[in-house]
Protein backbone atom coordinates (compact mmCIF):
# COMPACT_ATOMS: atom_id res chain seq x y z
CA UNK A 1 0.00 0.00 0.00
CA UNK A 2 1.38 3.40 -1.00
CA UNK A 3 1.23 6.14 1.57
CA UNK A 4 0.94 9.70 0.35
CA UNK A 5 3.04 12.34 2.00
CA UNK A 6 0.62 15.16 2.67
CA UNK A 7 1.50 17.61 5.38
CA UNK A 8 -1.37 18.74 7.56
CA UNK A 9 -1.75 22.50 7.59
CA UNK A 10 -1.78 22.51 11.40
CA UNK A 11 1.95 21.75 11.21
CA UNK A 12 2.71 24.12 8.35
CA UNK A 13 5.12 27.01 8.79
CA UNK A 14 2.33 29.52 8.06
CA UNK A 15 0.03 28.01 10.68
CA UNK A 16 2.80 28.00 13.28
CA UNK A 17 3.45 31.69 12.57
CA UNK A 18 -0.24 32.50 13.05
CA UNK A 19 -0.27 30.67 16.38
CA UNK A 20 2.94 32.41 17.47
CA UNK A 21 1.36 35.82 16.72
CA UNK A 22 -1.73 34.79 18.64
CA UNK A 23 0.38 33.91 21.68
CA UNK A 24 2.44 37.11 21.37
CA UNK A 25 -0.76 39.20 21.18
CA UNK A 26 -1.99 37.59 24.40
CA UNK A 27 1.29 38.38 26.15
CA UNK A 28 1.29 41.96 24.79
CA UNK A 29 -2.25 42.38 26.12
CA UNK A 30 -0.89 41.24 29.49
CA UNK A 31 -3.47 38.47 29.71
CA UNK A 32 -3.05 34.98 31.10
CA UNK A 33 -4.48 31.99 29.28
CA UNK A 34 -7.09 31.79 32.06
CA UNK A 35 -8.09 35.44 31.61
CA UNK A 36 -8.58 34.92 27.85
CA UNK A 37 -10.50 31.71 28.47
CA UNK A 38 -12.80 33.56 30.89
CA UNK A 39 -13.44 36.31 28.31
CA UNK A 40 -14.28 33.68 25.66
CA UNK A 41 -16.32 31.48 28.00
CA UNK A 42 -13.94 28.56 27.45
CA UNK A 43 -11.73 26.45 29.72
CA UNK A 44 -8.06 27.42 30.04
CA UNK A 45 -7.10 24.15 28.33
CA UNK A 46 -8.81 25.44 25.15
CA UNK A 47 -6.33 28.35 24.97
CA UNK A 48 -3.39 26.11 25.84
CA UNK A 49 -4.28 23.56 23.15
CA UNK A 50 -4.62 26.26 20.48
CA UNK A 51 -1.31 27.90 21.44
CA UNK A 52 0.49 24.53 21.48
CA UNK A 53 -0.94 23.53 18.08
CA UNK A 54 -2.87 20.62 19.58
CA UNK A 55 -6.20 22.16 18.56
CA UNK A 56 -7.01 23.82 15.25
CA UNK A 57 -8.03 27.45 15.21
CA UNK A 58 -10.77 28.43 12.78
CA UNK A 59 -11.45 31.85 11.30
CA UNK A 60 -14.46 32.57 13.50
CA UNK A 61 -12.39 31.81 16.61
CA UNK A 62 -9.56 33.99 15.30
CA UNK A 63 -12.00 36.92 15.09
CA UNK A 64 -12.93 36.39 18.76
CA UNK A 65 -9.27 36.33 19.79
CA UNK A 66 -8.65 39.50 17.77
CA UNK A 67 -11.45 41.27 19.64
CA UNK A 68 -10.08 40.16 23.03
CA UNK A 69 -6.56 41.27 22.10
CA UNK A 70 -7.80 44.51 20.47
CA UNK A 71 -6.11 43.65 17.17
CA UNK A 72 -7.47 43.53 13.61
CA UNK A 73 -8.07 39.93 12.54
CA UNK A 74 -5.51 40.23 9.73
CA UNK A 75 -2.80 40.97 12.33
CA UNK A 76 -2.45 37.21 12.75
CA UNK A 77 -2.14 36.60 9.00
CA UNK A 78 0.80 38.89 8.18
Amino acid sequence: MMQTSMSKSIYSKDYKEIIERLKEARIEADLSQQAVADKLGKPQSYISKIESGERRLDVAEMKKFAAVYNKPADYFLK
